[in-house]
């Protein structure tokens, strides 16, 4: 990915108001992240944990899109869990669900989308294997640039989820 700025970060966001983009808490360390090990840029707010932010690089421009954290659910029965993007094994609450108003009417009636994703949305990062789970070393066959394509194929899919009335309005 490439380096991007705080104002190309507010303006992308598609799922919610420009005054809430306006507001958004950044990451702590932007200026440090590790831009040529990332897909896309994904942070937890610090000032409310709750709250989740992607920015990825799509079409030739950026899309970022606002998540909720959904509320803890007890998952017992389950040793590990998988994201849903990188399909790296977590143990216990690795993995959550995050929910993002879809856009358009849809998300104006509250209609959300989900999935299970890294909990600290370092899926880039995990794929590269610059970042080990608690689960140790990842035993998989595909190679890196296999699993970097992998996880971006995922993350265009949860996207074109939340964009859906927009994709159906363009082929109007």
């Amino acid at each position: 990915m490439k380096t991007i700025t705080e104002q190309d970060i507010r303006a992308s966001f598609v799922n919610c108001s420009k005054g809430e983009a306006r507001r958004l808490n950044l990451p702590r360390e932007l200026a440090r992240s590790p831009w040529d090990d990332l897909d896309f840029l994904g942070w937890r707010d610090p000032g409310a944990p709750e709250r989740a932010y992607l920015v990825l690089e799509r079409d030739g421009g950026l899309v970022g899109v606002s998540l909720r954290l959904a509320p803890e659910v007890r998952r017992s029965f389950a040793k590990s869990t998988l994201c849903s993007v990188c399909v790296t094994p977590h143990a216990g609450p690795g993995v959550a669900l995050f929910a993002a108003p879809r856009v358009g009417a849809a998300g104006r009636q509250g209609n959300t989308v989900g999935a299970y994703i890294c909990a600290d949305l370092a899926c880039s990062l995990y794929v590269r294997d610059k970042k080990q789970t608690e689960l140790g070393t990842r035993f998989e066959s595909l190679t890196v640039g296999e699993r970097i394509a992998r996880a971006v194929v995922n993350l265009d899919a949860f996207l074109d989820r939340i964009l859906d009335d927009t994709l159906a309005d363009a082929a109007r």
